[in-house]
């Protein structure tokens, strides 16, 4: 269940204009907890399928390391230069582990939508090329909070 979003209701976004932000973004800033308690932050290619945003990590990496210990993450996603450009959404929850890891493309329908969307968005082919070094984690967030500054300008 999402909770929703208290301040900023002027500024953030519709369900609509949400779902075509996070379908039309590539880039998403990821950040974890490490070990010590302190925030670890990374960019990482994503898809989002309309419930859920897929991130595909190299499995020998800190964030990975990171989320086996500690599933808690917050992702961003944003755009603008400007002050009055500025759009972005925050997801937060916990991130869930989906097929084999690394993956090498065992049967997994689970898999089946996000890695045709990713394949099509970020390689331009059909079917996802499998490395044996990333994995999936999907994070079907628990809480959003968006903002759009141009809403300011119309408003």
């Amino acid at each position: 269940m999402t909770v929703p979003q208290r301040r900023g209701r002027r500024i953030m976004m519709s369900p609509g204009e949400l779902d075509s932000f996070l379908t039309g973004g590539r880039t998403c800033r990821v950040a974890t907890v490490s070990s010590d308690g302190a925030p670890h932050v990374s960019t990482l290619w994503y898809v989002w399928d309309g419930a859920s945003m897929w991130l595909y990590s190299v499995v020998r990496s800190r964030r990975w390391t990171d989320l086996r210990r500690d599933p808690r993450v917050a992702v961003v996603v944003d755009a603008g230069e400007e002050y009055a450009e500025l759009r972005g959404a925050e997801l937060s929850g916990r991130v869930e582990f989906v097929g084999e890891a690394p993956r090498t493309g065992e049967l997994c329908a689970e898999l089946d939508l996000p890695e045709t969307l990713f394949a099509r968005k970020h390689f331009g082919l059909r079917e996802m090329p499998h490395d044996g070094r990333h994995a999936w984690l999907r994070l079907t967030p628990e809480k959003v909070v968006s903002w759009d500054f141009r809403k300011l300008a119309s408003g």
